[in-house]
């Protein structure tokens, strides 16, 4: 037997072995935002559920900055073994390939797919105190005063902000856009009437509907929520196929070994897919899209191509 053949071997094993050992210590979830977001709120959720199911501890760590971009650097240069992940808006992490100029990772390739987590809407929200009923009269003000009003966003090139320049793209409007250092941070300027108008997660955001410091305008899903019956979505209020979201999902590091991937996303799917999660996430606005690492692997590929285009027909400049 060789020596390449020998050592091809003692990988296998190795590989083998750790898989079946892994979880030995404590994991990490890394959210790339500031607490409070929809990002925070699901790792929060996930987290005990796995520590209680694999008799390991499961901590969350905020490590925000650039749009999400410095907690996933820091996950893209983690050792692959399966301990550091980012549990992270899947929006934002493709859309920054075409956003930024410069980016210390590669989304495409520095990260190991392990399970789409969920889909959250965003709302269509302003300041109660803006003499505005619905979308039709939201778009009529915008266009009346262009750029006067000031759209809050969870950070510079983020799946909020694409939302807002898709929906500027199709409307016709124009807005000034305000970066803010999440989607909590973002909700709360337009409530205290700092900024007027965003797109935000409904996660983060339906409480504070719910609390009535935010009007909800519309909802960015092709269907109707159960948890907002009486919102309409943007489409049916004249943007037919407007769907944009917070879609969350969790990655690892590329290399990984598959076996650690396979092992999280089984166990990742049974929590999921239970009915106390199915139902918890309901009631929140959220839908759960569980499925396999390839799945998710394809999809980050779509959205990725297709904000590209987004991107370039804005015109739009980030850096």
């Amino acid at each position: 037997m060789g020596r390449h053949v020998i050592a091809i071997v003692i990988l296998a094993i190795s590989l083998t072995t750790f898989a079946q050992t892994y979880p030995s210590k404590t994991i990490r979830f890394i959210v790339p935002y500031a607490p409070g977001g929809t990002s925070d709120i699901l790792a929060r959720q996930i987290g005990p559920k796995l520590s209680e199911a694999w008799g390991q501890p499961v901590i969350v760590e905020n490590k925000a900055g650039a749009n999400g971009n410095v907690g996933a650097d820091f996950v893209a240069k983690s050792a692959p073994d399966g301990y550091t992940l980012l549990l992270t808006d899947l929006g934002g992490l493709v859309i920054s390939a075409s956003v930024y100029s410069k980016l210390p990772f590669d989304p495409a390739k520095d990260f190991s797919p392990v399970i789409m987590v969920s889909y959250s809407p965003h709302v269509l929200a302003i300041n109660p105190s803006l003499p505005i009923k619905d979308m039709k009269e939201l778009i009529a003000m915008a266009k009346a005063q262009p750029g006067k009003l000031n759209f809050a966003i969870s950070g510079i090139g983020g799946a909020p902000q694409l939302a807002g320049i898709e929906f500027a793209q199709r409307t016709g409007v124009q807005w000034t856009y305000i970066p803010y250092k999440g989607g909590s941070d973002a909700v709360a300027a337009v409530a205290a009437g700092q900024a007027d108008v965003l797109f935000n997660g409904m996660l983060a955001t339906w409480p504070t509907v719910q609390g009535g410091r935010l009007r909800a305008l519309a909802i960015s899903s092709t269907q109707r929520v159960a948890a907002a019956p009486d919102t309409p979505t943007v489409a049916e209020q004249g943007l037919a196929g407007f769907e944009t979201g917070s879609f969350q999902g969790v990655v690892g590091p590329v290399g990984v070994p598959r076996e650690v991937v396979a092992k999280l996303n089984a166990e990742l799917l049974k929590i999921l897919n239970s009915g106390e999660m199915k139902q918890r996430f309901a009631t929140q606005g959220t839908e759960v899209r569980a499925g396999t690492p390839e799945s998710l692997g394809t999809w980050l590929r779509t959205e990725q191509a297709r904000w590209a285009r987004v991107v370039k027909e804005s015109g739009a400049k980030f850096d």
